[in-house]
């Protein structure tokens, strides 16, 4: 590792971070310094490696052609730094770290931590609200709770909650829903990025998704299920996205058919360590809430 010895390690940060972030200002933000300190930095690193890694443009501080290919590097560097970091507070029972898809999270999970940091104060809860693959053993992830069919590598996964979907809309539109045909002249609410289609639900009752009205579209399943909610159509939902708009009376399922799909949630922790009692603790309120959210 001689080569390291060529400029300091906050040089490359601030070489790394200006080239990620496109900016000075960004990159002191992010590294708590001032913008002077910053571009010292920079002049610093560069002279101490001989060679121009940023240049200026017309549309802010790029990296040069060699720049490119060194700052990729020095990301990669400094992410595993991170994790290795990371791993040093893995194991302290004060602190769970949870990771959820940010719909989940938001419409589900986060509305009742409350009531799992009342029944276990001594543990702090941190959520990373992702749905990139997690792997425990290298990482700061305690848990992670994913969407798929559980045949994730090197992983321990347990089944969660099968995924099944159902038409959800206002109460001003459930009027127009007598039976799942009228689904067809209603106006309806997709998601750009959702890998369930329509069919799912319709093709039991004879019906085809190509058929079926136009609506609004949007990327992501948050948005979509708030539109609903402010009538603008039907859209496709699951248990945990929809059960307390449902239970509020913002939305409502007109019909009882549930479709279930090929995926389900998971449970997703290391496959070769121990599992620490606070992860433990947290699975076993998960599936209470879970089977309260279905059971509702």
């Amino acid at each position: 590792m001689k080569n390291l010895q060529r400029t300091h390690l906050n040089g490359l940060r601030a070489l790394e971070a200006v080239g990620r972030l496109g900016s000075l200002r960004a990159a002191a933000e992010e590294l708590g310094v001032s913008i002077g300190a910053v571009s010292q930095q920079v002049i610093k690193s560069e002279a101490q490696l001989g060679a121009a890694i940023l240049q200026r443009t017309g549309r802010g501080i790029r990296p040069t052609p060699l720049g490119r290919q060194f700052l990729d590097r020095l990301t990669v560097g400094f992410q595993t730094l991170d994790t290795a970091i990371a791993m040093t507070r893995h194991d302290s029972d004060a602190v769970l770290t949870i990771s959820a898809a940010p719909v989940f999270a938001s419409k589900w999970l986060v509305p009742r931590l409350a009531g799992y940091a009342r029944e276990h104060p001594e543990t702090k809860l941190r959520l990373d609200a992702s749905i990139g693959l997690v792997n425990p053993d290298s990482s700061d992830i305690d848990l992670a709770i994913r969407v798929g069919e559980g045949n994730w590598p090197d992983v321990r996964a347990e089944h969660l909650l099968a995924q099944e979907v159902f038409p959800v809309c206002a109460p001003s539109l459930a009027g127009k829903l007598k039976t799942p045909a009228d689904i067809m002249n209603a106006p309806i609410i997709r998601d750009a990025n959702s890998n369930i289609d329509w069919n799912v639900w319709l093709k039991p009752f004879g019906l085809d998704q190509a058929h079926l009205a136009e609506g609004d579209t949007f990327t992501d399943a948050a948005l979509c299920l708030d539109a609903a909610i402010a009538g603008q159509g039907v859209m496709l939902a699951w248990h945990t996205l929809a059960h307390d708009a449902l239970k509020a009376g913002r939305l409502v399922a007109p019909f009882k058919e549930r479709a279930r799909t090929r995926y389900s949630y998971w449970l997703i922790t290391s496959a070769t360590r121990a599992e620490a009692a606070k992860v433990r603790q947290f699975k076993a309120w998960l599936r209470t809430e879970i089977e309260a959210t279905v059971d509702g």
